[in-house]
């Protein structure tokens, strides 16, 4: 990883720790895959923080710039699966 995380530096620490943590499930559902329920409780945690629609395109688009990866299209595929399924995604 050479990037950094698009961070809002109003969060505290542990909102900033939460954050993180999506964006690496989200490279967890590309480079190796993630279970769907896990992605799922990354996501609530993200929009716990990020609760607006416009502010999490915002911070999602800033990391697929930096790294490539569509959370977008991540957390589309991981509500069309069932719990206990792996959320794979194709580079």
């Amino acid at each position: 990883m050479d990037y950094q995380y698009p961070i809002d530096f109003t969060w505290k620490t542990e909102e900033i720790v939460q954050v993180i943590s999506f964006f690496q499930g989200i490279e967890k559902a590309y480079e190796k895959g993630i279970y769907r329920e896990e992605l799922m409780a990354l996501y609530k945690d993200f929009k716990r923080i990020v609760p607006s629609i416009a502010e999490e395109k915002k911070v999602c688009g800033e990391f697929e710039e930096v790294s490539g990866y569509s959370s977008y299209r991540a957390m589309q595929k991981a509500k069309k699966c069932a719990d206990g399924e792996l959320v794979k995604m194709k580079g």
